[in-house]
């Protein structure tokens, strides 16, 4: 396999799992508080409303049009460019008795009566509020599923300690995204939603590729402890995590500064959990397993352990 890393000796990970502990329970905790006090801007998707898309025959500031707005009673109407300055985006909360028409035709009049007479209006977006509530509902029970899918996968596969620590650290990864959005208050939306599971299957993957290093090395290494066996292991991952992580932040970096406002959200999630995913394989999930008490005897059946052991007294 291709190396970037030629270490001459194992890295000492473990070491740092008692500080790394209490910085991630500090960050969790930080990220849960965040989304209690400060909330999440949550988009058209979750809160429903209107969506209009503006194209201006010149270059416009978002401060004007809201301040246009606002004073024709639309309080909370948030403006955002959308590619360039003469492209924006108007989100409007729900307004009762009022058709997605009514709403475009009276936008309109005020914009072009007030900043530009060739104003005009691309794209219409509508949601209603009990449609984003069930949105907002399915949103949270596929996060569910997945992480309990996870669990009993993990579990079945290798061993209960390990499912633990893979949703252990699913969980801190997600509430470190979470955390992220209710300080940036970046918009919340369906596509973070996707953002979001896929960063979860990205982090359950580099922790399943930890996860399978650590049980072959307690399988074949007989002479370490547990603490020493998880050292080489995680050094061992550590080229190809590296690799992985470092090519796929460059496409995301490329997505998020290129793509646009729809990609934005979608690649600032996954920016966030593959950092703090590879950090979690090896901080959370493994040492979650440790403290467990993951051991050789509880990845070893014990036919498998009296035919090694067999074998090593015939030698």
């Amino acid at each position: 396999m291709f190396q970037i890393l030629k270490l001459d000796s194992d890295i000492n990970f473990m070491r740092w799992r008692g500080p790394a502990g209490i910085l991630s329970t500090i960050l969790v905790i930080v990220s849960l508080a965040l989304v209690g006090v400060r909330g999440l801007n949550m988009g058209l998707d979750f809160t429903g409303g209107t969506l209009v898309e503006l194209e201006f025959s010149k270059s416009v500031v978002a401060s004007d049009i809201r301040g246009v707005l606002e004073n024709e009673g639309f309080e909370s109407a948030t403006v955002q460019a959308y590619g360039s300055s003469r492209d924006m985006l108007v989100r409007l909360p729900p307004v009762e008795q009022a058709s997605a028409e009514t709403l475009n035709n009276k936008i309109t009049d005020v914009l072009k009566a007030q900043l530009d007479d060739q104003v005009i209006i691309k794209r219409t977006e509508f949601v209603g509020p009990v449609v984003g509530k069930e949105l907002m509902e399915s949103a949270l029970l596929a996060m569910v599923v997945a992480l309990i899918s996870i669990l009993i996968y993990v579990a079945f596969r290798f061993e209960w300690r390990l499912g633990a620590g893979a949703v252990a650290a699913l969980f801190h990864d997600v509430s470190l995204i979470f955390g992220f959005y209710a300080l940036t208050q970046l918009e919340f939306n369906l596509t973070t939603v996707a953002g979001v599971l896929s960063v979860i299957g990205y982090s359950l993957n580099d922790t399943i590729v930890v996860f399978d290093r650590i049980r072959e090395n307690f399988r074949k290494v007989r002479k370490m402890g547990e603490i020493a066996i998880t050292n080489a292991s995680l050094t061992q991952t550590l080229s190809r995590t590296l690799i992985t992580s470092l090519t796929t932040l460059v496409v995301l970096f490329a997505l998020y500064f290129a793509g646009g406002e729809l990609l934005a959200t979608f690649s600032a999630s996954l920016i966030v959990g593959v950092v703090v995913g590879s950090y979690s394989s090896i901080y959370i999930a493994t040492t979650t397993a440790l403290a467990l008490g993951l051991t050789r005897e509880s990845l070893i059946p014990e036919e498998i352990e009296k035919e090694g052991a067999d074998q090593q007294a015939m030698l």
